[in-house]
């Protein structure tokens, strides 16, 4: 178990070995969630689970973590990537029901 402080600020640094077990690295994000009895769980963000939420398999087959890791994967079959105008225009023929 880590032991904490609390500074001034009310603050407090996560030590290497909690942010080691967590998986997170500078500029990563930590969820909080306020228990009863002055329990908190902190979790590592799956940012994968908000994509999910709606563009579902989108991230079938990533890591799941981090939208570095998610960038790069609008590429087709044959490894290249599509332009802005190109996601552009597919969204487009979707919202209109084409494919």
């Amino acid at each position: 178990m880590a032991v904490l402080t609390v500074t001034a600020k009310g603050q407090i640094t996560l030590k290497k070995e909690v942010l080691q077990h967590l998986g997170v690295k500078p500029g990563d994000k930590v969820d909080v969630s306020l228990k009863e009895d002055g329990v908190a769980l902190v979790s590592a963000r799956n940012e994968h689970a908000e994509i999910e939420s709606f563009m579902p398999g989108m991230t079938e087959g990533t890591p799941k973590r981090g939208i570095s890791k998610f960038a790069g994967s609008l590429k087709s079959d044959d490894g290249i990537k599509l332009t802005i105008e190109e996601i552009k225009e597919a969204a487009e023929r979707a919202w209109a029901g084409e494919r």
